[in-house]
């Protein structure tokens, strides 16, 4: 048996030299190429391993196919248009014809900086059933614009059924369920819409790549196309994102590099309020805020955030401040809650929702070491109403003030607000732009707010008192006598 496989191997070898060569020639198939990416960060490997080196992340490492084809331009073979890019001076460039596109939306286009860019590629991430498809869909039908809605997780009919709830009679806004590139491509071409939407980018593939969609390849892919296409055309494309348990966009993490704007849409399922935070804007500030509310028809822009931020109580009720915060260019009114008890355990807890923990750990230890409060052995839980995080030092003096009336048991009155940062030393340190906070406390109905005496105030009349201070023990005498 061995000595005829050697044989025939002989044989084989000999023709090789005796026979033409397009007769001895065996057509090899190419090697297809893969690589190992981290489902998780979208790290490259060049070969399996069980713990990714970036994240640290165990089992997240899988095998992808990279097709090595040469690439077509997202048009069509008859309608391929190639433009040189030349150099051009800082000064010769001209801005006039890059006028934002309004949304016809205050918060989306607040948070956005001003309405679309032209040309530019945003991704809207948020948990399932947040409500990001509802938001888009309802700019959509809402635009004079003509825009392509494209869903690759409902059909038309079932989009159909949310446009009635929110716009029923829209003219403007075209459905389309595809998934493939290539055909979301030639639809485009055929309508030559203002504006596109992806619902979303872990449901596209492309033909060039081999994988599955929703994999690292297949997403990089396919946002690099739309990236193309929305440069090429100047038209704005929206995207929406599926995010992890940890609550990063899925996918490679160069996918927010990609991308000219993130936009992080959260809320509580418990509550009827959305925020929308922009993490990433090349074109406008990350520190404006959109909130919204759930509704049967849709989602209400709530344009006096004040409002869902403050209980509306008779009642009064110790342990319960108001801060004077700015969140971006809007100043609000947030009420701080507190709770300090007597530790049942031997170990106190230390307990913040929506405020820094390690920050609250500090207030506490100044509370203890400047002004004289024994808290130490109590029990202290913070929270700051309506679902929201505040990282604003601002709201030191509100958090102070809300744990000095649980622990006192007094309810503080009526109308007092805040606005000052506390120090290590117990000094009363001033804030930037404690004029819109004056304004906004006033406009409000508060008749005293408390801040820095270093705070430099430039309102020449205002009805409102403004009471200064340089020490806790200032504000601790002003409240409680």
């Amino acid at each position: 048996m061995v000595l005829s496989s050697f044989s025939s191997f002989i044989i084989l070898y000999l023709l090789n030299f005796t026979l033409p060569l397009d007769q001895t020639r065996i057509k090899v198939m190419a090697k297809t190429k893969t690589a190992y990416f981290c489902q998780n960060c979208g790290a490259q490997y060049a070969k399996w391993v069980g713990q990714c080196t970036s994240c640290k992340e165990w089992n997240t490492v899988v095998e992808e196919v990279i097709q090595k084809e040469d690439k077509k331009d997202w048009k069509t073979p008859n309608n391929t248009l190639k433009k040189v890019a030349i150099p051009l001076r800082v000064n010769e460039i001209s801005t006039e014809k890059e006028l934002r596109l309004n949304t016809y939306d205050l918060e989306f286009n607040r948070v956005l900086g001003g309405g679309l860019v032209p040309g530019a590629l945003i991704l809207l991430g948020g948990e399932p059933g947040v409500g990001k498809s509802t938001l888009l869909l309802q700019i959509a039908l809402k635009l004079p614009y003509k825009t392509l809605y494209v869903s690759g997780e409902e059909s038309q009919k079932q989009i159909k059924m949310r446009a009635d709830r929110i716009h029923p009679n829209s003219e403007t806004c075209f459905i389309l369920t595809e998934t493939k590139t290539q055909n979301i491509f030639k639809q485009i071409e055929a309508t030559t819409p203002d504006i596109v939407v992806i619902d979303s980018i872990q449901t596209l593939h492309s033909d060039y790549i081999e994988s599955a969609a929703g994999s690292i390849s297949q997403i990089r892919e396919c946002t690099t196309e739309l990236i193309k296409f929305a440069k090429e055309t100047n038209t704005p494309v929206i995207l929406i994102g599926h995010i992890t348990k940890d609550g990063s966009i899925a996918g490679p993490k160069i996918l927010e590099h990609m991308v000219d704007t993130v936009l992080q849409f959260e809320g509580d399922r418990n509550y009827v309020y959305r925020i929308l935070r922009s993490l990433k804007n090349r074109f406008g500030s990350t520190a404006e805020l959109g909130i919204y509310e759930m509704q049967g028809s849709g989602l209400r822009e709530v344009n006096n955030p004040s409002e869902i931020l403050i209980s509306k109580t008779d009642e009064e009720l110790s342990g319960t401040a108001i801060a004077s915060t700015v969140e971006g260019m809007r100043p609000l009114m947030i009420e701080i809650q507190a709770l300090v008890s007597t530790a049942v355990y031997g170990t106190p807890q230390r307990s913040a929702t929506g405020y820094n923990a390690k920050r609250l750990n500090m207030l506490l230890a100044v509370l203890e070491k400047r002004a004289g409060f024994k808290l130490a052995a109590k029990d202290v839980f913070l929270n700051v109403t309506g679902g929201i995080s505040v990282d604003d030092p601002a709201i030191d003096l509100a958090v102070i003030a809300a744990i000095l009336s649980s622990n006192e048991d007094i309810p503080l009155e009526k109308g007092v607000c805040f606005a000052a940062e506390v120090g290590l030393a117990g000094e009363i340190r001033p804030v930037q732009r404690i004029d819109q906070r004056i304004l906004e406390a006033e406009k409000l109905g508060f008749n005293t707010i408390y801040v820095s005496k270093n705070n430099k105030i430039t309102i020449k009349k205002t009805g409102i008192t403004i009471m200064l201070a340089t020490k806790i023990e200032d504000v601790v005498s002003g409240l409680f006598g």
